[in-house]
């Protein structure tokens, strides 16, 4: 019988497990002169760089106790090496060996290698409380903003200033339907005025009856909304601090005793409303008043920090009911995301000014399907576009040229079409800057 076969395997194999094991080492040497190559290490790295500055210290902190915990577990599997290579050099000495051996080998190599790569001794916990803020993940799908033809068409107004069909007085507030058909709150004629798309002159929905507090009267509204599921019309009558609805011809007080500046109305049937005295939002649902509402961005007093506002002018609201708050007197719009403590500054947020990273009292706020949002610089007399986690925004239209010129622009609307609509209130009209496909 031939026995120099199997002996010649046995061997071949014995030489493939010291092979694995000579790699062993060397990834435990690699640790040694490395070890901040740690997998745990890694997974700091990168909480730090989403945390930036306010966590960097206890990175630190934590970086030195994976190290010290790391090099013992180093330590020890480089004990468990050693025992293991003796017993292979014994093994090949005594030239007395089977497959068993080689499976026990295997097992500790495998066992040990995993216990090297992932220790069992040490990991990281989260607590239960919050560290730090709350981060965004930005759809890079579209890296351009949207560009406009910068010739504006007058869609409404334009007529110099007067209470005439087809005059305005200071608007503020717009709507747009799904027919291009616009909402205005003609705010200094006390009126909300629908002007059909491409019509010559509007015609009252609401007020238009004197400024005063009776129930066909309006005083100074701001905004304008329509209810898509009953087409109620929906108003911010400001300086008679209430919010009311226009439905089949009767008006009704929804909200009464707020001062009111702005609208927004989310899919799942709530109802926001600004509140520049509180320095708060809050929000209803649909039909269901007679309570105080939820508060969900500021009520924490006038001021600058991230949980607070400071004169809040008008708000937008996307589909997860996140809320974009143009903070006026800040010179910032701030988004609050659902049930949060604070908000995050997405535009200006450094001081009253006319850079690219600040913004003067902004007014209409709203974002586009990509994230975007545009805000009415009204200081600036310039449209603003911003993307989340960008330290600057650009000019969309206006501040410059005789064809996109604003004074003082207040509210701003997209149609179906995402072509632009600004209030130009100081002009007295409405504009439509048309989007380049």
């Amino acid at each position: 019988m031939n026995f120099t076969e199997p002996q010649q395997r046995l061997n071949e194999e014995l030489h493939h497990i010291i092979n694995d094991y000579d790699q062993f080492k060397q990834r435990i040497n690699e640790l040694k002169q490395n070890p901040y190559n740690h997998v745990l290490i890694k997974d700091i790295d990168q909480w730090e760089r989403t945390s930036i500055e306010k966590i960097q210290q206890k990175a630190k902190d934590s970086r030195e106790i994976v190290t010290e915990s790391s090099q013992t577990c180093i330590n020890d599997n480089e004990k468990k090496y050693n025992d293991l290579t003796e017993q292979i050099q014994q093994l090949d000495k005594e030239n007395d060996f089977n497959e068993s051996n080689f499976n026990y080998l295997r097992n500790e190599l495998t066992k040990n290698t995993e216990e090297l790569n992932n220790p069992s001794t040490i990991s990281i916990e989260q607590g239960s409380q919050a560290f730090i803020n709350d981060v965004s993940i930005i759809s890079s799908k579209k890296s351009k903003f949207n560009k406009y033809k910068q010739n504006a068409i007058t869609v409404a107004g334009g007529n110099e200033e007067g209470e005439e069909l087809n005059q305005l007085i200071g608007p503020m507030g717009i709507f747009i339907d799904e027919k291009k058909n616009i909402f205005i709150a003609d705010t200094h004629n006390h009126r909300i005025i629908e002007w059909k798309c491409n019509a010559k002159e509007g015609h009252i929905i609401a007020g238009g009856n004197g400024r005063g507090n009776r129930m066909n009267q309006l005083n100074q509204p701001q905004d304008v909304i329509v209810d898509p599921k009953n087409h109620s019309i929906i108003i911010a009558d400001y300086s008679n601090r209430r919010v009311v609805q226009l439905l089949n011809h009767n008006q009704q007080i929804l909200i009464d005793n707020i001062d009111c500046y702005s609208l927004a109305i989310d899919q799942h049937g709530f109802l926001y409303v600004s509140d520049w005295y509180r320095n708060e939002v809050r929000r209803w649902k649909m039909g269901e008043y007679n309570n105080e509402g939820i508060v969900v961005a500021g009520a924490n007093g006038n001021g600058d920090q991230l949980n607070q506002l400071n004169f809040p002018t008008f708000i937008f609201v996307d589909e997860n009911q996140s809320v974009y708050v143009s903070d006026m007197s800040n010179h910032r719009v701030m988004k609050w995301r659902k049930d949060a403590k604070e908000g995050r500054i997405v535009a200006g947020g450094n001081g009253e000014g006319r850079n690219l990273n600040q913004l003067s009292e902004p007014q209409g706020v709203i974002v586009d399907h990509s994230g975007q949002i545009y805000v009415a610089d009204y200081g600036n007399a310039r449209i603003m576009c911003w993307c989340e986690e960008k330290e600057e925004g650009e000019i969309i239209v206006g501040e410059n040229g005789a064809g996109n010129q604003l004074n003082h622009p207040f509210g701003l609307s997209f149609d179906d079409e995402e072509n632009l609509y600004v209030v130009d209130s100081h002009n007295h009209r409405i504009q439509k800057f048309e989007i380049i496909v």
